[in-house]
């Protein structure tokens, strides 16, 4: 992308505003250079000079305060109106989407006081709670609106050569100590402390010094500009570039081609490959008229989605969509509603659209009796908030399909009277209409696919009788037995776990853990179920024998486990034909999750997580359904979706076509990983762990030795090596961690794909945070190799 300077010239900003000092080299440095016009925006105009508006977090909490556009384009200042209050500031970059009007539950508990039409939310990335905003006008709502929109779409067309340069344009202002728009060499050390660096001081200076060129003792424009290019010299891409170029200078179509061969082993017509490469990520117009990239062209590539880890073929819908529900692993979530802990955290319909815009395609709905005939949603018997039924259908109808255009499964515990369990029904059908389910689909005999489902919402509960008699019309009204399927109390008994060890931390817990209790089930609820029915599970025998395909059972983690360890293989046959739903434990009293991948391996489909809980279990979930287009529906290897090929994950070995490969991973370089202590002179001493999650013989871990005093640019050359015996079911996970000779090392980064999405050759990954967003520009460069073993006798 060609940088444009000429359109960051600004005017009209508060000169005294303390936010926008240190305009000369950041503005030259940050990303109003990446093709972003201001002049003849009004919008951005308007944000640049500022706006005062209210900051809403509840119906009693409604403050003003005067938000700006920063001229780095990419930072929102704001304040209170009162003087000598601290200003904060939030990155454009942290904010996912923007809802219009009143689409926040904090902004509807004010629809009565201010319209809608200057209400807005900004929505961030991660777990962080929404901004809820009221402008005093239609014109400044719709400003903002649309400057945001605009700025968001800004950066995710940025290269990532322009994010580097944010970055550092960044750290640049906030090393200016003061503000003149030049660095001095105390200064630079400043900023290499804030880049991760521990730079010898006498290199630093002769770095300072060359860059220097006025000899004025400071770095202005454009000597910071090429300190920092000293600075950011890839020496390990540069190794890569010249070990295949003819002249040490250019990279040949014919040497391009030799690269994309032998390295990274592409599939394409490589003469096609390279040309199309040249066109799209080669800088220079003379190089492109000799048919070769230069250096600056190989890094864009290598940094570009095609030199991503991920397979770009893999990224969209790839997959055959039109077999069976149960053959498919679909990204579920566990007391959706929860924000926090499952004692006494908050009920929000924010979780569900959260869930939703993440891919969610299970959602869990705990249903309960409420106030003047309305049924509720929280997690019963604790002291976390509670929401409307009806409030939750509303906003999965809105945001079901979103992002992914395949069915949404409403998972229902229904405790609720029959009375309320007829006003569930009424809610479900006047506000989802078309998109509930209600029938069998004609001519479909079994479960229905992904694909004959686009667009649809299915109840999964109790119901009254099978479909065969409900379509007949030969059920009662209604029905005595368990109409929650969920059975933690004959879980924690079973486990032999002791109530008293819960009472200790938790003195309200002898009256918090579920009871099992008898009620009816409504007629109308009961018709909403199609093919989901909840049901007890008995054995594998019985399932074989008697179990219907619509038939759902659900299971608690550790059910799950002990039916792994006893009938692994009766497991996976069982789930070849029907659906199972796993959650995590009732004592996961803190939302904590289980590592999914044990249930996978088991073919369990839905497999229940806590979206809200960052960590290893979400790092999987994430990493798994980052494929086929984020669309929450994953089709299972063959052998687990045909009953006669009976696959057992302890004894991988024996199913048909066994074929183990070798992993070979050579972790080279990182770049800017970010700081894990908040002291200013902390440096990362970086380590990176390769993990590998698959059937229990595939379980590996191995790590480098690790970087002292270097997160900006550690280079390791560590060479990891794995034998993985079911590649079609490996989960790969990179964790980056600062080492701790003394106590346990601390979280920097991590990134996890699918073994069967992983492209092999000179690869970069983008570090992501531990609540699942990226770290701009953190990254690892690695090589990565795949070699299929023909002969499982070599194994050593």
């Amino acid at each position: 992308m060609q940088r444009d300077s000429s359109s960051a010239t600004v005017s009209g900003t508060d000169q005294d505003d303390p936010a926008t000092d240190g305009r000369v080299t950041g503005r030259r440095m940050a990303s109003t250079g990446s093709g972003l016009r201001i002049q003849g925006d009004d919008n951005l105009q308007s944000m640049l000079v500022g706006t005062v508006m209210r900051k809403i977090k509840s119906r009693s909490w409604k403050k003003q305060r005067y938000f700006k556009l920063q001229e780095d384009c990419t930072t929102i200042w704001y304040k209170s109106k009162k003087a000598g209050n601290t200003h904060s500031t939030f990155s454009v970059s942290d904010v996912e989407a923007i809802r219009e009007g009143h689409q926040s539950e904090v902004l509807l508990s004010i629809a009565d006081e201010f319209p809608a039409d200057r209400c807005f939310t900004l929505v961030f990335r991660g777990r962080r709670g929404n901004l809820d905003l009221v402008a005093e006008s239609v014109e400044e709502a719709q400003s903002w609106i649309r400057g945001m929109k605009k700025l968001i779409e800004n950066l995710e067309n940025m290269g990532e050569r322009e994010k580097l340069d944010q970055w550092i344009g960044d750290l640049f202002k906030k090393a200016d100590k003061n503000k003149d728009g030049r660095m001095n060499f105390k200064e630079v050390r400043d900023l290499l402390k804030m880049m991760n660096v521990d730079m010898n001081e006498h290199h630093a200076h002769r770095l300072f010094t060359m860059a220097d060129k006025s000899q004025s003792g400071t770095l202005e424009d454009d000597e910071f500009v090429l300190f920092y290019k000293m600075l950011t010299q890839r020496e390990d891409l540069l190794k890569v570039f010249q070990d295949y170029s003819a002249d040490g200078q250019k990279l040949s179509q014919s040497d391009l081609e030799d690269f994309l061969k032998e390295e990274q082993l592409e599939e394409d017509d490589f003469q096609q490959k390279a040309k199309q490469l040249i066109e799209h990520y080669e800088p220079s117009d003379t190089a492109k008229l000799l048919n070769a990239m230069t250096f600056d062209g190989f890094l864009m590539y290598l940094g570009s989605s095609e030199g991503s880890i991920f397979n770009p073929r893999r990224r969209g819908v790839f997959q055959d969509m039109s077999q069976p529900l149960c053959h498919y692993f679909i990204s579920s979530s566990h007391n959706t509603y929860l924000m926090e802990d499952q004692l006494r955290g908050q009920s929000s319909v924010e979780g569900y659209i959260r869930a939703l815009n993440r891919g969610c395609r299970c959602v869990e709905v705990d249903c309960w009796d409420g106030a003047n005939g309305e049924p509720i949603v929280y997690h019963g018997h604790t002291f976390t908030s509670k929401i409307l039924f009806k409030d939750v259908v509303s906003a999965v109808g809105k945001y079901a399909f979103k992002v992914s255009e395949y069915p949404v499964i409403l998972s229902i515990e229904n405790h609720c009277s029959i009375e309320q369990q007829r006003v569930m029904a009424q809610h479900l059908n006047h506000i989802l209409g078309d998109k509930l389910l209600k029938t069998t689909l004609d001519g479909k005999v079994g479960l229905p696919s992904p694909e004959d489902l686009k667009g649809k919402i299915l109840l999964k509960a109790k119901k009254i009788g099978g479909l065969e008699e409900s379509f007949n019309g030969m059920v009662e009204d209604s029905l005595t037995g368990e109409a929650s399927d969920e059975d933690e109390v004959a879980e924690i008994d079973k486990d032999n776990l002791h109530r008293d060890s819960i009472r200790c931390r938790f003195k309200v817990v002898s009256h918090l853990l579920p009871q099992k209790t008898k009620q009816h089930l409504s007629k109308e609820l009961s018709d909403c179920v199609v093919y989901c029915k909840s049901v007890h599970f008995s054995s594998f025998k019985h399932s074989r024998i008697h179990s219907k395909f619509y038939e759902v059972t659900s299971f608690t983690e550790s059910k799950a486990r002990k039916h792994l360890r006893d009938a692994a293989a009766e497991f996976v046959h069982h789930n070849s034909r029907q659906l199972t739903r796993v959650y995590p434990s009732g004592f996961r009293t803190d939302s904590s999750n289980f590592n999914p991948q044990e249930m996978w391996n088991a073919g369990c489909q839905i497999v229940a997580l806590n979206f809200q809980t960052a960590g290893e279990g979400m790092d999987m979930n994430d990493g798994l359904f980052s494929q086929n287009g984020h669309c929450g529906y994953v089709l299972k290897p063959v052998f687990m979706r045909e009953a006669a090929k009976r696959f057992d994950p302890e004894m991988p070995q024996n199913q048909d076509g066994y074929q183990p490969v070798i992993l070979t991973i050579q972790v080279i370089s990182g770049q800017q990983l970010p700081k894990v202590n908040i002291k200013e002179d902390s440096i990362v001493d970086p380590l990176v762990r390769v993990e590998i999650h698959g059937v229990p013989i595939d379980q590996a871990k191995q790590e480098t030795r690790y970087i002292e005093n270097n997160g900006f640019n550690p280079v390791w050359y560590d060479t990891l090596r794995f034998t993985v015996h079911t590649p079609e079911l490996a989960m790969v996970r990179f964790v980056v961690e600062d080492y701790d000779k003394t106590s346990k090392n601390d979280f920097v980064g991590q990134y996890t794909l699918p073994l069967s999405c992983m492209q092999q050759g000179y690869r970069h990954i983008h570090l992501l945070s531990k609540d699942g967003t990226t770290i701009p520009p953190s990254s690892l460069f690695v090589h990565i190799r795949i070699t299929k073993l023909d002969k499982p006798s070599s194994l050593s």
